[in-house]
C-alpha cells in the first residue's frame, strides 16, 4: 500500500478474526455498495458515490453501511498523521494531526467485501466513521464554514480514533458498546500543525 492514502486507494485495516483475533487486511479506502458492477462506488442510479467517510448518525440506515453495521464488520485503519481543511484564519491551510503520544492513531471504521463480476477477485473494502465536531475548540476550526449557518450548527466533521486498550470491545463487543466509542477527542490528544508536504505515513 502507499505511505499517503487517498480515496480509492488500496490500504491496511484491521478486523476480529474469530470469536478473539484480530487481522490485517488490506481493501479499498471507499466502501463498495451492494451490488455495485465495479470497484468504484456507485449508487442504485449508477452515479458515483464518495463512501470513504460514514455519517455515525445515518450508516444504520444507509444502503452501503447497514448492513457492514449491523453485522458487527467494524474495523480500524491505522495511520501515523491525517490531514484537515484550516479555516481558523478565513483560507485553506492544510493541518496535520498527530497523536500527541506520538503513536499510530487507530481510526475506527466499517468493512465489507465485493466481489469482481468480471475476474471473481474478492475484493475489500472501508470506510472511516465521522462524528459531529461543531462544539469542539480545535476541530471545530476544519473544513469550510457556511456563512447561512451558526457556528453551533455547521456539522463539522472528524474522524473518530480509538484507544488501543478499546480495540478488542470496538472489534468484538455488541453494538452498543462499539457505539459507546464513538466520540470526539479531546484536544490535548493531538499534536498539530500546519501540513509538511514531504512527511510519509499520513492518511
Amino acid at each position: 500500500w502507499r505511505d499517503k492514502m487517498s480515496p480509492l486507494y488500496r490500504g491496511p485495516f484491521l478486523r476480529a478474526k474469530g470469536e478473539a483475533g484480530r487481522e490485517l487486511v488490506v481493501g479499498q479506502w471507499g466502501m463498495i455498495p451492494p451490488n455495485s458492477k465495479t470497484h468504484i462506488p456507485t449508487g442504485k442510479d449508477g452515479k458515483r458515490l464518495s463512501t470513504v467517510n460514514a455519517r455515525r448518525e445515518g450508516m444504520a440506515k444507509s444502503w452501503t453501511y447497514r448492513g457492514p453495521w449491523r453485522k458487527g464488520q467494524r474495523c480500524i485503519i491505522p495511520a501515523q498523521l491525517y490531514v484537515e481543511p484550516y479555516w481558523g484564519t478565513g483560507k485553506h491551510i492544510p493541518w496535520q494531526f498527530e497523536r500527541a503520544d506520538g503513536e499510530p492513531w487507530g481510526l475506527v471504521g466499517l468493512w465489507s467485501e465485493w466481489t469482481d463480476p468480471v475476474t471473481g477477485e474478492v475484493l475489500p473494502s472501508y470506510t472511516m466513521i465521522t462524528q459531529n465536531c461543531d462544539g469542539h475548540r480545535l476541530l471545530a476550526l476544519m473544513h469550510k464554514p457556511d456563512p447561512d449557518l451558526p457556528p453551533d450548527a455547521q456539522d463539522k466533521r472528524t474522524v473518530v480514533p480509538v484507544e488501543a486498550a478499546d480495540w478488542d470491545a470496538w472489534l468484538h463487543g455488541p453494538t452498543a458498546v462499539a457505539e459507546a466509542l464513538i466520540r470526539v477527542p479531546p484536544v490535548e490528544a493531538f499534536r498539530h500543525g500546519p501540513a509538511d508536504p514531504l512527511a510519509a505515513g499520513g492518511m
